[in-house]
């Protein structure tokens, strides 16, 4: 049934187009080890690789429709497909096989686009029309699985990772420096645009049309939230009922489900309702930490075996070293397709390596956050005494504090003198325009961060400041930095990851949720916190793991880059790449140098800025040498 897997495509302008396809499905092989498919004319080639979860033996693709007419390659779930298959039969289809995929196809033939209203799921899939040889191609509503394209001359191709384009004569190779320079404040590429000129992201939610050499790309679902006054206690009912029918639609499968558990709320609520027997964990070993830091700071084990405990189920888990962490960065930095300076996908990376020995499937948090309002830095809007001084007069004290050195306190000035079109672009901000300007040695046509953001502030004007807050990282940063990494970090050992926070009709009982309901002022007895995020859910939540789990503060996947880069090895590592004829070509390394000398002496935590750049230059040793 479901086909996890990976895929890719192009139109057919080569002669030797069957061993260049094989080449490019020998490149994403990792995303699926199990089978492999094709189905190639004079006007296009289609490649599949196959992970197998459900239907072992059937569910090869592509897959046809009744008269070989149509052809389909699809990677994903769709949950609902059961009910869809009931309504196509009623409409006079005929299926040859019990998978979801066929749904996807019966349902085009019958809907067209309109299908994609109607899916629950996760997907990425083409569909190749031989009569009007037309190509249509879909992504999902949040962008849980990827799908990349981009127009060679006449050849579009098309694939769930740019790796494989590598191996298509017609592929150019060529670094797109706008990207570069908004990745070093985003730490991610945060528009549709990739680090390869003309290779594009399909939005999620979005489909494409090609067909006569012309694409055609729309948007069909659109994030909306529409807060309804309801009491907490009717939406914790809501988020535990909706919740568990989630939970249980994902663990469908012919194999072994699993899932990740760290100490945060999301990941224990996920394997606490899953009831699944094996959980993951991985931390880090402690450094040499200053006195006072807390040595459990990074790591979590210790609670994810407590909590394992609890809820009666084995817990896995790995104590990751420096030295397998920065050995394995380049390689790493090879399945993610493009640089993300998100040290936690590292950590990602080494529990999908633990979880795949054991199983295929694996269960995991994204998503709730984003939905539910869990980032710390959504209790910021009107969160202190100070946001209740006329705005004005924190605009000039937030002026006068730039021009000041840096000291504690002078960050909070300056972006409380702020609008939140001005300070918050997402969960990351790096380098400054101005500072990315500096460090620049080429010069590119990158707009200002601002002028990224500036559509997702205009359609979502009408909402409160943490509601625009989300929608923003909705859009951005869920789907350019936290998926990217869930898909290809899992993908990378050939396990399937799943998310059942991010199911639509999970988001359809989020979306009515009041903003006093997601970020609150209200302390529990279990949580002394002056803010709590994901309100509702930690009550939701609470019900089923214990209280001081349920009010756990968001801490993510914290890694030690900040006391490694003080260390003499690791230290002279990134000296070494900083120094090196690559950062020579794009930056100024005096500035290199110095950011790495200041973060060593104390001067000031550049440890962000300084793993932005070395990622970015392990990236193109790894793919443009």
């Amino acid at each position: 049934m479901f086909n996890i897997c990976g895929f890719v495509g192009f139109t057919n302008t080569i002669n030797n187009y069957d061993n260049v396809l094989e080449k490019m499905c020998e490149r994403i092989r990792h995303r699926g080890p199990d089978s492999g498919g094709k189905y190639t004319d004079n006007d296009i080639c289609l490649g599949f690789r196959r992970l197998s979860i459900i239907d072992l033996e059937g569910g090869s693709q592509p897959i046809y429709n009744e008269d070989n007419t149509k052809v389909l390659i699809f990677n994903g779930e769709i949950y609902n497909y059961k009910d869809l298959r009931k309504e196509l039969i009623a409409c006079g289809h005929i299926f040859t096989t019990n998978t979801d995929s066929e749904t996807l196809l019966h349902g085009y033939e019958q809907w067209g686009e309109k299908l994609l209203e109607r899916l629950r799921g996760m997907f990425a899939f083409v569909i190749w029309d031989k009569i009007k040889k037309e190509l249509f191609i879909a992504r999902d509503f949040f962008g849980i699985k990827p799908m990349y394209f981009g127009l060679f001359g006449k050849t579009l191709m098309f694939a769930s990772e740019i790796k494989a384009f590598l191996e298509h004569p017609d592929f150019n190779k060529e670094l797109n420096t706008d990207v570069l320079e908004q990745y070093l404040t985003f730490q991610y590429s945060p528009t549709k645009d990739t680090f390869f000129k003309n290779v594009y992201k399909l939005l999620p939610a979005h489909y494409l049309k090609y067909s006569n050499g012309k694409l055609d790309i729309q948007r069909y679902w659109e994030v909306k939230f529409d807060p309804k006054e309801q009491t907490l206690e009717h939406y914790v009912d809501e988020i535990e009922s909706i919740f568990k029918d989630s939970v249980a639609a994902h663990k469908i499968s012919d194999v072994e489900v699993g899932s990740f558990l760290s100490s945060g709320i999301d990941s224990s609520y996920v394997a606490a309702m899953a009831d699944v027997d094996k959980t993951f964990t991985v931390g880090f070993m402690p450094p040499n930490m200053a006195a006072g830091d807390d040595p459990n700071r990074y790591n979590e084990i210790g609670y994810a075996k407590e909590f394992s405990e609890y809820i009666k189920k084995e817990n896995y888990s790995k104590t990751i070293t420096p030295e397998e962490y920065w050995d394995n960065f380049s390689k790493i930095q090879y399945h993610l397709d493009e640089p993300l300076a998100d040290p936690s996908a590292v950590a990602l990376y080494f529990v999908c390596s633990i979880a795949a020995k054991k199983l295929k499937v694996v269960l995991s948090g994204e998503g709730a956050d984003e939905i539910f309002g869990g980032y710390n830095v959504y209790s910021d809007p009107n969160g202190t005494l100070y946001d209740r001084i006329p705005f004005f007069v924190r605009r000039n004290v937030g002026n006068i504090a730039k021009k000041m050195p840096a000291k504690k306190g002078r960050n909070f000035l300056v972006r409380k003198g702020q609008t939140l079109e001005e300070r918050f672009i997402g969960n990351a901000y790096i380098f400054s325009p101005e500072e990315r300007k500096e460090l620049l040695k080429i010069k590119t046509n990158a707009i200002m961060p601002q002028e990224v953001t500036k559509q997702y502030y205009r359609k979502s004007k009408e909402y409160d400041e943490v509601t625009r807050m989300q929608y923003l990282d909705l859009h951005l940063w869920m789907a350019g930095d936290i998926l990217l990494k869930a898909d290809k970090m899992s993908m990378a050992h050939s396990l399937e990851l799943r998310v059942p926070f991010l199911d639509r009709r999970v988001f359809d009982v989020a979306k009515h949720i009041p903003t006093k309901y997601r970020v609150t002022r209200k302390a529990t007895d279990e949580a002394k916190l002056p803010y709590i995020t994901k309100y509702a859910l930690r009550l939701a939540a609470k019900r089923n793991i214990p209280p001081k789990s349920a009010a756990k503060k968001k801490l993510g996947f914290p890694v030690p880059i900040r006391v490694w880069l003080k260390e003499d090895e690791y230290f002279n590592k990134v000296k070494n790449q900083f120094t090196s004829p690559i950062a020579e070509k794009f930056f100024n390394t005096d500035k290199l140098i110095l950011l790495l000398e200041n973060h060593r002496c104390n001067k000031a935590d550049n440890s962000r800025k300084i793993w932005t750049v070395y990622t970015f230059l392990v990236w193109y040793d790894v793919f443009m040498r």
